[in-house]
């Protein structure tokens, strides 16, 4: 680096071409200081006298004469008293009397202190005590020391001659606030000398400043022009030309090392950006098949659904139809077996819908919209009304929020949960249910607590995947797809849901959804496929109920059907 320094010093007739911009600045700020330091010396002093000027008013002058003001008040409180003691005698008057002469010890104690060197308003101080020495002694001390309960006749007696007495004291206090108040005046117009002194010597170094930048600013030209003729071509290939060279040979020594260090970065960032392009046009071409065969796959699920379906119709209702016509002819296990058919054709029809509807669930509902989580939990207890009076269910909720999301998904959210709970309900009591929001952060925290059979810690994650069931048929409808739909559901809208396990005597689930929708990409549409309706099933002929399936070897737990 050293070496270019000395190979740029000669060009064109430029010594200062080859200093670096390390070297400008040091030059610069040396001179600075040098400045500085003489403009700081004379702040200083100015600094110095307005404070002592400051310190006088503040701590001397102005509360001298304050506790001057607080002695006359003091003094007035004293003749207050006496007068009111000698008029009616109640020993209650007194008590300005006595916490006046308390007050005027502790100001004129403090006047000493303030007023230390000042001869001529100790002075004054002097000759005021002595006015109120004489008050005390020829009408405060002897109306005071006569009996209580009755007018004093003395007060009468000395009447005059306390006014003319205290009048003197007035005097006295007068001319010593007025001696104080001369004293504060001076120290004040000291304050507003040094002030205006201090605006001037700042004013100075202002205007000194304004110089000093002017001339840093002419002499640092030789490193901003070579700076801005970089960023120049820096902004010209950060606007996308990316084959406009990068000038490297102006400048500072170092400066010419940082632009040919980004003529280097932008012939990388060239190179990377022609392998970015080619890979971009590769996703494209693979996020369009990706496109095509979701439309495509969801096209197959509703049409097989439906191919599906039609022969599970089929056998049910001949089976039913066989059942009916032959119905004398046929023995109970017959009945029986007619009976399994129908209803293994009945679960197979529930379980495809079910798989279509998993399968849908962020595909296609994906437009987040303000959803009022109140309506939908209202229209999910409309939905539930039959079973909620069957059982004698109880359902409260506390004030719930308004989400982004989409309105379907989340109400089959909350009546898929309201459903299992009113499902595993306890056998020797009633369902008592209870919907509980509470906001966290950035989320809203959901819970959903019953009273019911409750579930197995072991199996708190294992029945959120699908077709995961603990009970059999016969204990408990269901094919095992409800939870893990609410789990799909609940991370489509960017929350989570997990069982409480350390809640007891039911189950608590709880989940979480984002308070506000989250930034993100736009969302291409759904490619419109019709919706596949759910067939009816057929009712299943009354007979014996159809063999238990393979459960889960289960506990207590109870799971989503």
């Amino acid at each position: 680096m050293a070496g270019a320094v000395t190979d740029r010093s000669g060009l064109n007739g430029r010594p200062w071409a080859a200093w670096t911009t390390r070297q400008w600045l040091g030059a610069s700020v040396l001179a600075a200081l040098a400045v500085l330091v003489v403009l700081g010396a004379l702040g200083g002093w100015a600094l110095n006298r307005a404070s002592d000027a400051t310190d006088r008013l503040t701590r001397r002058s102005s509360p001298a004469l304050i506790t001057s003001v607080r002695l006359d008040g003091a003094l007035v409180g004293q003749e207050t008293g006496i007068r009111g003691y000698g008029i009616t005698g109640r020993p209650d008057f007194l008590q300005p009397y006595t916490q006046g002469r308390a007050d005027a010890a502790a100001d004129v104690e403090k006047l000493r202190t303030l007023l230390a060197g000042d001869g001529a308003a100790l002075a004054d101080l002097d000759a005021l005590l002595a006015r109120v020495s004489t008050w005390q002694r020829d009408v405060a001390e002897p109306v005071a020391a006569s009996p209580a309960g009755a007018p004093v006749p003395l007060a009468t007696v000395n009447a005059e001659v306390g006014k003319a007495e205290f009048d003197a004291i007035r005097d006295a206090g007068t001319t010593l606030r007025d001696r104080l108040e001369d004293s504060r005046n001076r120290a004040a117009a000291e304050l507003t000398d040094a002030e205006t002194f201090s605006h001037w010597v700042f004013g100075t170094i202002g205007v000194t400043l304004l110089l000093l930048s002017g001339a840093v600013f002419v002499g640092l030209r030789g490193i901003t022009l070579p700076l801005d003729a970089l960023s120049r071509d820096v902004r010209r290939v950060a606007a996308g030309e990316f084959d406009h060279p990068v000038d490297t040979r102006s400048g500072p020594a170092d400066l010419a090392q940082l632009a040919a260090d980004v003529e280097g970065m932008r012939r990388r960032l060239a190179e990377q950006l022609a392998l970015a392009d080619l890979t971009r046009e590769q996703l494209d071409e693979q996020a369009a098949d990706l496109r095509r065969s979701n439309t495509e796959l969801e096209q197959f699920a509703y049409v097989a659904s439906h191919d599906l379906q039609e022969p599970l119709r089929k056998v049910a209702s001949f089976c039913q139809l066989l059942q009916r016509r032959y119905a004398a002819q046929l023995d109970d296990r017959a009945n029986q077996y007619i009976g399994f058919a129908v209803d293994g054709a009945n679960r197979m029809q529930t379980l495809i819908n079910d798989l279509l509807a998993f399968s849908r669930v962020g595909r296609l509902h994906r437009q987040y919209v303000p959803v009022d989580l109140e309506k939908v939990f209202a229209a999910t207890r409309d939905a539930l009304a039959i079973a909620i009076e069957e059982t004698g269910a109880e359902i409260t909720a506390d004030p719930l929020p308004t989400l982004p999301g989409d309105a379907t998904q989340l109400g089959m959210l909350l009546q898929n949960l309201v459903s299992n709970a009113l499902k595993f309900r306890a056998p020797d009591r009633p369902p008592r249910i209870a919907l509980t929001a509470r906001r966290t952060g950035e989320h809203w925290e959901l819970a959903v607590t019953d009273n019911g059979i409750g579930i197995n810690p072991e199996f708190a994650e294992r029945i959120f995947v699908i077709f995961q069931r603990l009970h059999t048929r016969e204990e408990y409808p269901g094919n095992g797809i409800g939870l893990a739909m609410c789990k799909k559901i609940t991370e489509f809208h960017g929350g989570t849901i997990r069982v409480d396990t350390a809640h007891t005597g039911g189950t608590r689930v709880v989940l979480t959804l984002a308070a506000e929708e989250a930034e993100a990409g736009p969302v291409p549409p759904a490619e419109a496929v019709p919706s596949a309706q759910p067939a009816q099933p057929a009712q299943p002929a009354p007979g014996p109920a159809a063999p238990a399936e393979a459960a889960v070897p289960a506990g207590t737990a109870g799971t989503a059907g």
